[in-house]
């Protein structure tokens, strides 16, 4: 299997990304990684490492920056979020990861890979820890602004994920609202809610924010522009926790790392990155502060993606929803 990485998409690049992909070479034999990116700054950060099996340079002059426009990635050829994408639209590479601009890497996965039939905007998922199991919340960025039948969309592509790569025979899929009741919110939430409840998916209703951590659905169901906000309150939760808890030179180290590691499944690189659904092809996003954990299990969500057939999974479950329609 061989996944495409973004060798220059992260704060640390390419060194956090050289590192975690080493990782995830000798943790999976199954996993052959092409890092793309600039040859030389890569062949200075595999220095490091004097085994590096499975792992291949593949030259691109170009980087995207953070600060750089969405569409920067598709102006500019040489770039590596283009050169990895272009590498898998070939059948060079079965997948891609990238911890670069969020927005290029979505603009670039959309026009290269192109959206499933029967997917009108792919939306990002991120995987939220609960005490009773994970929780997909979609979409977190790609879309501000929702159509009903799209909310719908989100909730089928994020049921097959859960049911692919978290095992979850029948995943439950809830909306996100200011309310449980059904005619809580906006017109198009109320229109959303009459839509799932005729799906077929199990959907559960509204659920609350605070329903996230009771683990009240396994697929979370909201606009990116309230998806983004959760997710970024979630990130800092476990730092604000330390902090509280166990301030630097109040307490002793031996304490403040047992919280730390109670709070690990907080951390966004236990888990991977973020999977644009409904592409054709597999497009994972990492944090642009991800360390080599969270590239290497970014890299992880990725393999598991492909294995499971994910992608086809998608297809054949729009085109059976199409066709119970007609």
């Amino acid at each position: 299997m061989r996944i495409a990485l973004d060798a220059m998409g992260t704060d640390d690049a390419p060194s956090s990304e050289v590192e975690g992909a080493v990782a995830a070479v000798e943790a999976d034999v199954g996993v052959h990684v092409l890092l793309v990116g600039d040859r030389t700054a890569i062949a200075g950060a595999l220095s490091r490492f004097p085994r590096r099996n499975r792992i291949t340079v593949v030259h691109a002059p170009d980087r995207v920056m953070a600060s750089d426009t969405p569409t920067s990635a598709l102006r500019r050829p040489g770039s590596s979020i283009n050169v990895g994408l272009s590498l898998q639209k070939a059948g060079d590479a079965d997948a891609f990861v990238s911890a670069g601009s969020t927005g290029a890497v979505m603009a670039a996965s959309v026009v290269l890979l192109r959206p499933l039939r029967g997917v009108d905007r792919p939306p990002v998922a991120t995987v939220f820890p609960t005490d009773h199991g994970p929780t997909l919340v979609a979409d977190v960025g790609a879309n501000i602004e929702c159509k009903p039948r799209q909310l719908v969309e989100f909730a089928r592509l994020g049921a097959i994920y859960m049911q692919d790569l978290q095992g979850l025979e029948s995943p439950r899929v809830g909306l996100l609202n200011v309310g449980t009741e059904s005619e809580k919110g906006t017109e198009v939430l109320q229109a959303a809610y009459r839509l799932l409840a005729g799906s077929g998916l199990n959907f559960v209703g509204n659920v609350e924010g605070g329903d996230i951590l009771r683990h009240a659905c396994d697929v979370a169901v909201c606009d990116g522009f309230t998806g983004n906000i959760l997710l970024k309150f979630y990130e800092s939760v476990a730092a604000f926790v330390v902090r509280k808890l166990a301030p630097p030179g109040l307490r002793g180290n031996g304490l403040r790392e047992e919280i730390q590691d109670r709070l690990r499944d907080l951390d966004y690189a236990e888990h991977g990155g973020a999977p644009l659904l409904g592409v054709n092809g597999v497009s994972v996003i990492c944090h642009g502060r991800s360390s080599p954990r969270a590239i290497k299990a970014g890299i992880g969500v990725a393999a598991r993606a492909v294995r499971s057939g994910m992608v086809a999974h998608m297809a054949r479950d729009l085109a059976a929803a199409r066709e119970s329609q007609v």
